[in-house]
């Protein structure tokens, strides 16, 4: 059994993908709403909008997501994506990246369990924690 995030988007899961495959690597699918049979059930100023996206992460991991239309979106809340990272300085440079533009829970610091663990929500709403094992 595998568990994999799949995280929903009020019209920006392009974006917010494009950021999260720049910051961990993997091999980025989007398909549009435009070009699935779901085309119809939209408004048509949203068909350039993801109905799915898939990241692939190098270690077996995947990352999936949607838009989802604004009367159906609900923002994340209890739960955290959890990147573990290899190092410290790898731990700050994706820290630093999902602070830009959100907000810091708990800076990034040494704690009891980790060299180096912070929480932070990124601009899209997705709430992380970054450790450092």
């Amino acid at each position: 059994m595998r568990v994999e995030p799949h995280l929903t988007f009020r019209g920006d899961c392009e974006e917010a993908f494009r950021l999260y495959e720049r910051l961990f690597g993997g091999r980025l699918a989007l398909s549009s709403y435009g070009s699935s049979p779901a085309a119809s059930t939209v408004p048509e100023g949203w068909r350039s909008k993801i109905v799915h996206a898939t990241l692939a992460l190098a270690d077996g991991n995947t990352l999936l997501g949607a838009d989802v239309l604004p009367e159906r979106f609900e923002r994340p809340q209890g739960f955290y994506v959890l990147a573990a990272l290899r190092d410290a300085a790898e731990g700050r440079r994706v820290f630093d990246a999902l602070a830009d533009g959100g907000s810091v829970r708990m800076p990034l610091q040494k704690t009891f369990w980790s060299p180096s663990f912070g929480v932070v929500v990124d601009r899209f709403g997705t709430p992380w924690e970054i450790t450092v094992a």
